[in-house]
């Protein structure tokens, strides 16, 4: 039998013993001894399943959505602003952007310009500030926990010029953003439920308050993720989100663990909150899944045996060029599922299929998909660093282990093999450590400009096409919300280039002893020191100006990947 016949059988394996077993009725009963191999109390587990009702419970909060929409449109308020980051952030980053006028004039009509602040970057924050006051704009301080650090350096930063009325928190009941938002008289409080945790928010008021202000029809939303709701109640051989848990799941445990999700354009930012529903509930105790988005369609040869693939696609994208992806992908022996949806509204229905999905995976891997035990760790080491530069006025970091005009490289010398002479062969060195079955990041704590993205992108694009390896990009601090839990927590099969630099000009947090230019080189160092405690294969380059030291990084890597495939 051949390797995706063995892998075909043993998801229907799983499926048909699901089905005996009665998973659906069990998950939507809640019941924690689904998970009893991650060795997590069942009613500690059964406490987060609360993202199962959202599409009936959020029903009823819909009244008190769209008077909160009606006052603002009606103060003649024209931009949004979400202020959050992980799970607050990306399903409004979604909705922002796949419901753009420029993609579809007709949707939304009568909303709010919407944007996201989820950077600490002092560019990203002084060009997000130019936006938000050049016309009356909307803020919503988004928390689940009401004492995230970004969130209220945002706040800080745009109370600075913006009246309180101009606020809105959307929190947990009883968090201390709750009570600053009563103490300072916020526009608006609106809670969020207790018992879902950030990454399976987007139909709580984290996702929706955003998308309704945008003019997107919120109960359409919540519509489609009823009918989906349903179908994920069917036995496990009927049931989508099942039956995409045991691909994803079994493809996992057989070694094909890079998911790797292809998304036509304007479904792109659904691969984002995928990305961290995926890489933050199943990356932990050394396992998990390694979800690769926005990497560049290459050419299906090119593509290594850990891959199983998710293709997303909208009814009228151009289905030839789809179909031959999906065709010359199966013949290699890749696993490979298409999803479309017949228009963007059905995002909804995708919210509930791969939460499923993620749960049902976390039963066939044996963990909880509803903790993040190392997401704590990085932002414990930026506060160690933080207090530090306090009492010294300085991050405390150690001497480069090489440099060279305006680079300059920080790694554990143990992980990469000899102390390299030059920024280059440190480069070389990092990448010659990727095996079959590994991947390759980019930690770029630099802002998220068209330029600087693109570049990047060649730059995993050429890596993937020379070695081989899965490659992923993530723009910190975002990504430590996301995948950072996976970096961490998950296998030690990644390769990480993190790339720093000075910003342009620092911005101060009105109020606070530190600055936005302080906050993410902490954020950053801490990134660092996390992966290096772990004994993480990462290498940290350091740019004096990041417009000379950019393209020259692109260079060392393209040399570096012609040594190590030469011709």
């Amino acid at each position: 039998m051949s390797d995706s016949g063995r892998l075909d059988e043993a998801i229907r394996r799983r499926l048909e013993a699901w089905r005996a077993e009665r998973v659906a009725q069990r998950l939507w009963q809640k019941d924690g001894t689904l998970w009893e191999r991650s060795g997590k109390p069942p009613q500690e587990v059964a406490a987060w399943l609360g993202w199962l009702d959202l599409p009936e419970t959020m029903r009823q909060r819909l009244p008190e959505i769209e008077q909160l929409t009606a006052g603002v449109v009606a103060d003649g308020y024209r931009r949004a602003a979400v202020l959050g980051m992980g799970g607050s952030s990306l399903a409004p980053d979604l909705f922002s952007r796949i419901f753009n006028r420029s993609s579809d004039p007709a949707q939304p009509s009568g909303g709010l310009e919407l944007r996201v602040l989820d950077s600490t970057h002092p560019d990203a924050v002084r060009g997000f500030r130019e936006w938000a006051t050049a016309a009356r704009t909307l803020f919503c301080v988004s928390s689940k926990s009401g004492t995230t650090t970004e969130p209220n350096a945002f706040h800080a930063e745009m109370a600075a010029t913006a009246p309180a009325l101009d606020f809105v928190a959307i929190t947990d009941p009883g968090t201390a953003l709750a009570d600053l938002a009563r103490a300072q008289e916020f526009r608006a409080i609106v809670d969020g439920p207790p018992d879902v945790g950030g990454r399976y928010s987007a139909l709580t008021a984290f996702g929706l308050v955003p998308a309704a202000l945008h003019g997107i029809d919120v109960g359409e939303v919540l519509h489609r993720a009823a009918e989906m709701a349903e179908r994920c109640r069917l036995p496990a051989t009927e049931n989508p989100g099942l039956q995409l848990g045991a691909t994803i799941g079994e493809a996992a445990l057989a070694g094909q663990d890079k998911l790797t999700i292809l998304t036509s354009p304007r479904l792109a930012p659904f691969g984002d909150w995928v990305e961290q529903l995926i890489a933050e509930s199943t990356g932990k105790h050394g396992t998990g899944i390694v979800p690769v988005v926005g990497e560049p369609i290459g050419d299906p040869r090119q593509y290594g045996g850990d891959r199983c693939f998710v293709l997303l696609t909208l009814a009228g994208d151009p289905d030839d060029e789809w179909g031959r992806l999906t065709a010359e992908l199966t013949r290699l022996g890749h696993p490979v599922r298409r999803i479309q949806l017949a228009e963007p509204l059905d995002v909804g229905a995708e919210f509930i299929r791969w939460e499923v999905a993620t749960a049902a995976a976390g039963i066939v891997l044996g963990i909880d998909p509803f903790d993040q035990p190392n997401v704590q760790e990085s932002k414990d080491a930026t506060k160690a660093l933080l207090a530090a530069a306090g009492d010294t006025g300085r991050l405390p970091t150690a001497a480069p282990l090489v440099s060279t005009h305006g680079i300059a490289a920080y790694a554990d010398p143990g992980p990469l093999g000899d102390n390299p002479p030059t920024v280059e062969s440190a480069v070389r060195q990092l990448l010659a450590t990727l095996r079959p079955g590994d991947y390759f990041a980019l930690l770029a704590y630099l802002p998220q400009d068209r330029e600087t993205e693109a570049l990047l992108q060649r730059l995993r694009g050429n890596v993937r096409d020379a070695l081989g390896v899965a490659t992923t990009l993530g723009f910190g601090p975002r990504f430590l919300h996301s995948t950072g839990q996976l970096h961490k927590g998950g296998p030690d099969t990644g390769v990480y280039l993190q790339i720093t630099a000075e910003p342009s000009k620092d911005l101060p947090i009105p109020g606070w002893d530190e600055t936005f230019g302080l906050l993410i080189a902490a954020q950053a160092l801490g990134d660092l020191a996390s992966l290096q405690k772990r004994n993480r294969r990462v290498l940290r380059l350091h740019l004096a100006d990041l417009q000379d030291g950019l393209p020259r990084v692109a260079a060392m890597l393209t040399d570096a990947l012609g040594a190590l495939v030469p011709g």
